[in-house]
């Protein structure tokens, strides 16, 4: 392998994707802190909050606050996530240098999730690549419900490239096809990854599996195969989506380091401080961790060997 073949990219999504979708809402001295944890971790492009309304999202509330406390450190990316301009510019305005945008391959879920069609999401984005690109900041693209709809079931591979390749264009530097609802298995993952690839890059497409059939990691190594080498996940596990309906927790990103370590995979993440970081997540959430490799450390009481 190359030293890029030899490398993936983690995209930490639990301090958004993750703990937006928990019961719970944290202030942002408990959000700021994780974000620190994964930051000693090695983690080095965490999600760290959403500029959607606190009306929609009580979870996101106060990530201007979480936004302008995390370290200040150079190698470390933060993005965050906006609905529209307002949001872009409340986010620059708290000092965001990278963000991102979403949207869905299903109308319904669209229409459920940000009262829109996709064509009309797809437009609401112009002005904020283009203001965006004035500022300097990077955007990153969402695809929700790449392999299935809660509401109207299978999702076509050409709606799912179509968006993508139309985020793409309009100057996304990655698009992102996420599993929301988990339904998705390694075949159906594989091929979609390698129709995608047909139209984009591979190094402009990222992965980002729920893991309700326990499926997440099976998925992420058939594309791993295939050469994607960019994978989001959340610590402990965390989240779900809050406008897909009995969709699971994120694929714990605990359980996507053992992997990758055992792999010869290259990640730059100390497991030892990973976990660290879910445990404390946890006991201020107040639940357990759905990390099959932290359930498992503190089920011997001592570390396990790769």
């Amino acid at each position: 392998m190359t030293a890029q073949q030899d490398t993936v990219t983690i995209v930490e999504v639990g301090p958004r994707d993750g703990l937006q979708a928990e019961a719970r809402a944290l202030p942002a001295a408990d959000r700021i802190r994780l974000i620190e944890l994964l930051v000693d971790s090695g983690l080095k492009h965490i999600e760290s909050g959403s500029f959607v309304s606190p009306k929609w999202v009580p979870q996101m509330a106060e990530s201007d606050a979480v936004l302008r406390g995390v370290p200040a450190n150079p190698g470390v990316h933060y993005p965050v996530l906006v609905p529209n301009l307002r949001g872009l510019e409340l986010a620059l305005a708290a000092g965001a240098r990278e963000i991102a945008v979403f949207t869905a391959a299903s109308e319904t879920f669209c229409q459920r999730n940000t009262n829109c069609t996709i064509g009309e999401s797809l437009q609401r984005f112009e002005p904020v690549l283009a203001l965006a690109a004035e500022h300097g900041v990077p955007v990153r693209g969402y695809v929700s419900c790449v392999l299935g709809c809660p509401y109207q079931g299978e999702v076509g591979t050409g709606a799912v490239i179509e968006v993508a390749t139309a985020l793409a264009a309009m100057g996304c530097y990655e698009v992102c096809l996420a599993d929301t609802i988990g339904v998705g298995t390694p075949r159906r993952a594989r091929a979609l990854i390698s129709a995608a690839a047909e139209q984009l890059p591979l190094d402009r497409l990222a992965v980002h599996f729920h893991d309700t059939y326990g499926q997440a990691l099976a998925n992420v190594l058939a594309c791993l195969e295939i050469g994607i080498r960019t994978v989001d996940s959340a610590v402990a596990g965390l989240g779900g989506c809050p406008y897909a309906p009995g969709a699971a927790g994120n694929l714990a990103t605990e359980d996507l380091v053992y992997m990758l370590d055992g792999m010869g995979l290259h990640t730059g993440v100390d497991l030892d401080r990973l976990i660290e970081a879910g445990t404390f997540i946890c006991e201020r959430l107040g639940r357990r961790s759905q990390s099959r490799v932290q359930l498992a450390r503190q089920g011997r009481g001592t570390r396990v060997l790769t």
